[in-house]
């Protein structure tokens, strides 16, 4: 029976890699239903801003991807998440959208807090004896 590895060894699992991961993948599903709601934008209120708006946001979206590891990179998605929020007065469709994500980053940010928690106190699975 071996014991857990060090935490500087290369196969040691990094839980913030995976967060980061399942962060990733959020922004990009967020990012594709922004788009999708470019088709109601379109039906009901086809003004450049609005349109302009949607496709800002989404890219906005895809390129914050590339912060995410950085210690500023959460707040720049929660300003994404509360731009959308915001951008509600505007395009109805996006502060719903705005809404139902910014339940799913809350919950995020909760695992990422409890990651932290547990890690500090030497609870994940690779830090055990």
């Amino acid at each position: 029976m071996s014991g857990p590895l060090p935490a500087g060894s290369p196969s040691a699992p990094d839980p913030w890699k995976g967060l980061r991961a399942v962060m990733a993948a959020v922004l990009i599903l967020e990012s594709i239903t922004v788009l999708l709601a470019l088709l109601v934008v379109t039906k009901i209120d086809s003004s450049r801003l609005s349109i302009g708006l949607v496709l800002t946001l989404a890219v906005a979206m895809i390129a914050a991807i590339r912060f995410l590891a950085r210690p500023w990179g959460v707040g720049l998605v929660m300003a994404l998440q509360l731009g959308m929020l915001s951008s509600g007065l505007l395009v109805g469709a996006l502060g719903a959208l705005g809404l139902v994500f910014m339940f799913v980053w809350v919950v995020l940010l909760l695992m990422r807090r409890d990651v932290a928690r547990k890690m500090e106190l030497g609870q994940l699975p690779g830090q055990r004896s």
